[in-house]
């Protein structure tokens, strides 16, 4: 029986449960034809450390288990400075940006649990996707997110992006 759900700040001390969930996500994503996305080692341990030195990261528990993990980022996200084929919701509020979600396959509702928390924090929320992640589409748009058009990471990899504002 699964404790109470909560989210809190990711510490350095969860490292070692953060990466077990970002390994579970990556077979989630291998099994379910995502083959290009999270490759190369990517997270990586000096990402997730990133993420919470910055104050970003943040894990997500089952009682005393941690069960997932994600990044909350202010805006502005440089890579979202330019769409294609498409155009963003408002471009002019502020907003925060979800990034690296991951979870373990026999969990459910973690991202209906993150989004919940993340829009109780701000009411403009933007995120991107692979355009092989069929799983996080799905998710991304029963959470009532519009397809905005695509956007470019550093690397110059195709991200499919979504905005949705309360």
């Amino acid at each position: 029986m699964p404790g109470k759900r909560t989210i809190s700040q990711a510490r350095t001390s969860d490292l070692p449960l953060i990466m077990k969930v970002i390994s579970a996500a990556k077979k989630i994503m291998r099994s379910s034809g995502n083959l290009n996305q999270w490759i190369n080692g990517y997270p990586s341990e000096d990402v997730i450390l990133g993420d919470i030195a910055k104050g970003c990261g943040y894990v997500v528990s089952d009682g005393e288990d941690i069960v997932g993990y994600f990044a909350c980022v202010p805006s502005p996200e440089p890579t979202y400075a330019r769409i294609y084929e498409g155009q963003w919701l408002d471009d002019t509020l502020p907003y925060h940006v979800i990034h690296r979600i991951g979870s373990y396959p026999d969990v459910h509702g973690v991202f209906k649990t993150i989004m919940d928390w993340c829009f109780s924090k701000d009411p403009n929320i933007r995120i991107d996707t692979h355009r092989d992640n069929k799983i996080m589409q799905h998710n991304i748009l029963k959470e009532g997110f519009s397809y905005c058009g695509i956007i470019y990471l550093e690397s110059g990899d195709e991200r499919l992006a979504y905005q949705k504002i309360l």
